[in-house]
Order: C-alpha cells, then structure tokens, then sequence
C-alpha cells in the first residue's frame, strides 16, 4: 500500500492511504488573530474526494468548519472530539460521529482511533492505521504521559504527525499550552516513528498579539537537531504546505 502525506497548512494535514484521503483538522481562512504565517496548499473545493475527516478540538485554528463548507460532500465521514458534532452539522455535514480517547471508526478500511491529548480547550489526538501502515496525528497537544501508551496499543508508528511551536498564553504566566520542539522531539523518542513531520509551527497572531498575549517555543529546524538525540531511528522530514512524501515501504524504514 502507498501512503502519502501533504501538509495544507498548520495542523491541516492530507493523508492519502492508496487514494483514500483522510484530512486532519480542516482550516482554509484567516481572521484577526489567527494568521497562517506560510501558504495554504489548496481550498476546500480544490481536495480530493475525501474518506473521511478528523478534528481534534473547537479551536478555530483546528475547526475551520464555516470556511470548510464549502466542500462539496457534505456526507463526508467526519470524526470529531464529543461535544463538537453540533456545530459540524450546522454546517452542513450529515455523517458525523463523536468520539473520545481509545473510542475508535472503520471507514473504508482505515480504522480511526481517538487518543488522549490536553490542551487550552478539550481535545483529543489520533491513530490511523490501513493495511500495516500506521500514522498519529497529534493536533496541538501537550507533552503528556498518556501519551507514551500509543508505543504499547499500537506498536510500530510509520509516521507521526507531531506540532512543535511550544504555544504559551502570556496573560496566564506564560502557561503553556502545546508542546515544544524539544518535547515533541521526546516524545518520538518514546513512541519512535520511523517518519516525524513536524506540525504547527508557523502560526502567528501578528505582531502586536504575540508581542502582548503568546509565545512560541520551537522551529522545525530546532525539532529536527533534537530528535537527533532524542529519537535517532527516526527520520525527520519538515514539508512546506502542499509538497508530498510518500512513505516508504515497511522494509524501508528504520528500525523498531
């Protein structure tokens, strides 16, 4: 099976299990607030027929479901964390399913699992896995132990989806609210990926917001030095918004 992996923008992510697609935390606009600081690979109207949809938590960022509405099948499977269904039908989506962590889908042969995540607001994070290939996308969560139990649920990660930017809140004393670099790089560590594509790093609030309200805590250039100590089987791959990796065959990649 060929397994291909595109970055639309941020944390929207477009995995391609042999042409079944499944997009990760759809986001296709901007507001006050909320900048993409890089390109956005495609519209909504401009994906593939897609699979299904996964969405980790209502954060705008994360949940562009006004914006994402604009595509077309609006009977699209899409995965959401409980208490967000609501708003996706509003939208539109008819075929939503609400799900929480090791609560899991079948849909066309990718199971989807939900897997624990912390964050500002409720999340959740996921495995996908079709055919051998097995792929964690972590939204923008928080280095946290629960974490550490996807290495013994579901073995070998081909590819984990990991953000990076270490997104602290200044007004609540700098708490932090994603992971950094060091620590995604840890992380992977743990759960050792033969593939980590760091996500979720070029985000930016503008100029007076983050001199007033965030910091940000890593660059992919910082991910990619620390999980060469940290995670040394592990091969890092940082994808500009709309260029593909196809993930090499299990023979191919490093060992578990």
């Amino acid at each position: 099976m060929v397994t291909t992996v595109t970055r639309v923008t941020h944390s929207c992510v477009l995995l391609d299990f042999d042409g079944r697609h499944v997009l990760t935390d759809p986001w296709f606009s901007e507001k006050p607030g909320y900048r993409r600081g890089e390109p956005l690979a495609c519209t909504p109207t401009e994906l593939p027929a897609l699979t299904a949809v996964i969405a980790s938590h209502d954060h705008y960022d994360h949940f562009d479901v006004d914006t994402f509405a604009a595509y077309p099948d609006k009977a699209v499977p899409f995965i959401v964390k409980r208490g967000m269904g609501a708003k996706a039908r509003k939208a539109g989506f008819t075929n939503v399913s609400e799900v929480e962590p090791w609560e899991d889908t079948v849909v066309d042969g990718i199971r989807i699992t939900a897997a624990p995540a912390q964050h500002g607001v409720p999340e959740i994070t996921y495995v996908l896995q079709s055919a051998g290939t097995t792929v964690f996308f972590g939204a923008d969560t928080l280095r946290i132990p629960e974490l550490d139990e996807l290495r013994t649920r579901f073995g070998h990660l081909d590819l984990a989806l990991v953000p990076i930017n270490g997104l602290s809140i200044k007004p609540a004393f700098n708490r932090r609210v994603v992971m950094n670099a060091e620590e995604a790089a840890r992380l992977c560590g743990v759960l050792r990926p033969g593939i980590a594509v760091p996500i979720h790093y070029a985000f930016t609030a503008g100029r007076l917001r983050d001199t007033l309200f965030l910091g940000y805590d890593g660059t992919p250039e910082r991910f990619r030095s620390a999980a060469a100590e940290h995670a040394p089987g592990t091969t890092v791959h940082v994808l500009a918004p709309g260029e593909p990796l196809t993930l090499p065959t299990r023979s191919g990649l490093a060992s578990s």
